[in-house]
């Protein structure tokens, strides 16, 4: 009995931590999305600001690739770590879409499906919070 009760402890950690990460990513991703098109306005004109927006996309790769690979995940968030890994992916090859050969292209990012899928993982938010409740 006890056993149980500490496995299900752990389990119930490693929701929560599961959850920090799921929404620590969100954010990142709400973050650009949310910042991205005024610093693609003004990079047209400004080859400094073109340089933070690719490396801020660069960035955002990392991090999706990253989350992608996150191991051990809670038996509680498979499913909704299924849906995101799914985003993810979609995500990643809007991403790849706009940094053709390693180089950002702003025409590309600003007809891309990027900020639209940021909104669909957005949209598991609600979902991702209420595993850790």
């Amino acid at each position: 009995m006890l056993l149980s009760g500490c496995s299900f402890l752990g389990e119930v950690n490693d929701s929560i931590d599961y959850v920090n990460q799921a929404t620590e990513h969100i954010n990142t991703l709400n973050n650009f999305a949310e910042e991205a098109p005024q610093l693609i306005k003004e990079a047209a004109s400004d080859p400094a600001l073109k340089q933070e927006l690719e490396d801020r996309l660069f960035t955002l790769k990392q991090d999706v690739e990253e989350f992608i690979a996150l191991k051990d995940i809670p038996t509680l968030a498979e499913d909704i770590h299924q849906e995101l890994v799914n985003q993810n992916e979609a995500l990643l090859a809007e991403i790849n879409k706009v940094l053709d050969h390693g180089n950002m292209a702003l025409d590309q990012l600003e007809n891309s499906q990027l900020f639209s899928t940021i909104n669909e993982v957005t949209s598991l938010l609600n979902r991702i919070e209420a595993l850790g409740q």
